[in-house]
């Protein structure tokens, strides 16, 4: 099963990437993905080398963002695609059954859009407002999680949803009560002055309720 901890990388240089990714990987985050925007492709593949080799040495998860063919030359864990990248089932033909492929979704419709096409997990969001992001869809809140999950469970629809977009530490245990799978999050971890001490926070709430 999917880790329910995803941190999506922050930094406008590759040193700096490398630095925040370095930093939730030594304190216990096991699923990284990079997201390097608006960068020469040089930088981008340079990043992409390094976080690939910093992830098996953590024995974490690599995402790439948005960059499918990047995805496919370092032979990363896996792509996430945005709502207007490439669509899932193309993408699927080109990286094969064994990578993993998370697309971002707003609605219950992107959602049922993105499982008919064979997509394996959903990043759900915003659940607020972000800074993060540029073009901002709908703001969500907890009842729109609620909402959506219900909806997905009523049409037997099953895949791990992860929310995305401003959540702080608090915000964890009334989100998994909506029925989500876990959270994506940049500059909670990244901002963090106390990475070990929130990663182990975030984890304990994340899975409060998880048998083993």
């Amino acid at each position: 099963m999917y880790n329910k901890l995803q941190y999506i990388s922050q930094g406008n240089t590759v040193e700096s990437q490398l630095y925040n990714i370095h930093g939730a990987l030594d304190n216990g985050c096991n699923w990284i993905q990079m997201r390097f925007k608006n960068q020469t492709d040089k930088d981008t593949f340079a990043l992409a080398e390094a976080v690939k080799i910093l992830c098996e040495k953590y024995l974490a998860n690599f995402i790439v963002n948005d960059n499918l063919y990047l995805a496919q030359q370092l032979g990363s864990d896996g792509v996430h695609l945005g709502l207007t990248d490439m669509k899932i089932d193309e993408a699927r033909a080109i990286l094969g059954d064994t990578k993993i492929i998370g697309a971002t979704a707003n609605t219950y419709e992107n959602i049922a859009y993105h499982v008919k096409n064979g997509c394996d997990y959903i990043g759900l969001g915003p659940f607020r407002y972000t800074a993060t992001k540029e073009k901002l869809s709908p703001i969500l809140g907890l009842s729109g999680y609620f909402e959506i999950l219900q909806k997905l469970k009523k049409n037997k629809i099953d895949i791990p949803v992860y929310a995305i977009g401003g959540i702080t530490l608090n915000d964890i245990s009334p989100l998994m009560e909506t029925g989500i799978h876990g959270i994506a999050v940049s500059g909670l971890i990244t901002n963090s002055l106390e990475k070990e001490k929130l990663i182990t926070q975030l984890k304990e709430k994340l899975y409060a309720n998880v048998t083993i």
